[in-house]
């Protein structure tokens, strides 16, 4: 294995990672300055989005180096590939793939795979992931969490989906390094960025931070 790409200093810092997934690309730039307005600055552009890739583009020059930008749903190497050429400074995966992490780590870019299992959980922490994607994690909530950081303390893991913002802080109680979450933060801003429905999503994502800050486990990691 290369060396183990860092995490990315934005997702250490707010300890969330917002997941855009849209039907039409067309209203997430407006979507990621809301975002960003209140104050997270890790974005997730997911490649089942059509125009995914432009709008992550437009989004990184828009926003700056202050926002980290990658792409989700990534789950081939010439996906990743792609992204990368892009702008994708990070990726993101449903599953473990290890050519797919290698390709990324080989670059030096932080890789969040899926995983649900302790064996998909130590696959992917060996192949070189940043930090292991644990998904769904509704499924188990956080009490699963909890289960698999008993044995694996030394693993991040990053609690995504079906994780609503008013659940966020159990599962970093839980000891999770982050949660991503979607819908249950967009509301439909995407498809109706009318300028009413961006200042709720940035009032959401301040309520969101702070009711991170709030648990018994938020500290910063990384640089």
């Amino acid at each position: 294995m290369t060396g183990r790409p860092p995490l990315t200093p934005q997702l250490g810092r707010t300890r969330v990672m917002a997941i855009l997934r849209s039907a039409d690309a067309t209203g997430l730039p407006a979507v990621a300055r809301a975002l960003a307005e209140g104050g997270i600055t890790c974005l997730e552009v997911t490649l089942t989005t059509p125009g995914a890739l432009d709008a992550l583009a437009a989004v990184r020059d828009e926003l700056g180096p202050g926002v980290a930008v990658g792409a989700g749903t990534v789950i081939t190497t010439g996906q990743a590939r792609d992204a990368l050429a892009a702008g994708a400074e990070f990726l993101v995966a449903p599953a473990v793939d290890t050519d797919v992490i290698r390709c990324s780590t080989e670059r030096s870019i932080p890789f969040y795979p899926g995983a649900w299992t302790p064996t998909e959980v130590s696959i992917a922490w060996r192949a070189g992931a940043a930090a292991v994607k644990l998904f769904p994690a509704s499924t188990g909530g956080p009490a699963h969490l909890r289960q698999l950081r008993a044995p694996l303390p030394d693993v991040p893991l990053v609690a995504v989906g079906g994780v609503g913002v008013d659940h966020a802080a159990d599962y970093l109680d839980a000891g999770a390094l982050a949660v991503g979450i979607g819908s249950p933060l967009l509301r439909g801003a995407d498809r109706n960025p009318a300028a009413e429905n961006l200042q709720s999503l940035a009032e959401r994502a301040r309520a969101l931070l702070d009711a991170i800050r709030a648990t018994s486990r938020h500290q910063e990691v990384g640089p």
